[in-house]
């Protein structure tokens, strides 16, 4: 990792937001120097001139500006088009159907993950039965028999190579999930149930702070996403199941 640049990108789908930035950041460059080149040539073109024109005898060229908006229209719109597709592919495009599904909760000031049990489903939640101080921070209905083996961990593991597939949802505030290496940031909002979808290819463990102002702790409002081989992401389960 480049301490003067981003963190690895770890999915397919960093590395095209990468290259995005780095065309727009490309673009940006030379149109900043070609800026500043034509104002140099003008101050130098006419420094020595002692004649005063006035503004209302400067002649128009309508051309001139037909050209200019028409090339910044084609700039703007060639980035959004080559961009567009990433950032589809992640907001548009549902998740691949063998997705590892898990729950994502946010509160303050912590968060919680929720995984289906060797059965692959979840079980039931009852907001009256939420217990932080319990280890019940879904409020899993223990008399339903799919929520017995519902694993709750306060990190997130997920499978290396394998499709994920979060939901994520909010007990209080609004909160805000934020991989860097993933390059994901997704609000999570109070009464909304909000899907995202990556396939992390590089193992390692990453920080996952709370990048949303919510409250008092919400600097201490941290935890990691590890990435996992897949045989020991399974073993993990395994060894989690109640």
């Amino acid at each position: 990792m480049n301490g003067w640049w981003f963190p690895p990108a770890i999915s397919r789908e960093a590395i095209g937001f990468d290259v995005q930035f780095i065309r727009t950041f490309v673009a940006a460059i030379i149109i900043f120097v070609a800026a500043q080149c034509a104002l140099v040539a003008i101050v130098w073109r006419y420094r020595r001139s002692r004649r005063t024109v006035s503004p209302g005898l400067i002649p128009a060229s309508s051309r001139l500006e037909y050209v200019w908006t028409t090339a910044t229209a084609c700039l703007f719109l060639g980035l959004l088009f080559l961009g567009s597709h990433v950032w589809a592919s992640v907001q548009f495009t549902p998740a691949p159907a063998d997705s590892e599904v898990i729950e994502v909760l946010g509160k303050q000031f912590a968060w919680n993950f929720r995984y289906p049990g060797p059965d692959g489903r979840f079980g039931r939640i009852d907001i009256r039965r939420i217990d932080d101080a319990g280890g019940n921070p879904f409020g899993l209905d223990e008399r339903d028999p799919f929520a017995k083996d519902d694993i709750t961990s306060a990190s997130l593991r997920v499978p290396l190579g394998r499709p994920v597939k979060l939901i994520l949802t909010s007990r209080d505030v609004i909160h805000s999930f934020f991989v860097r290496e993933l390059r994901i940031k997704q609000d999570l909002v109070p009464g909304m149930r909000i899907p995202v979808h990556f396939q992390a290819d590089l193992p390692g463990t990453y920080e996952v702070p709370c990048s949303e102002l919510c409250g008092l702790g919400h600097f201490k409002m941290g935890t990691t996403v590890t990435v996992m081989p897949v045989a020991e992401y399974e073993s993990w389960k395994r060894g989690q199941a109640h």
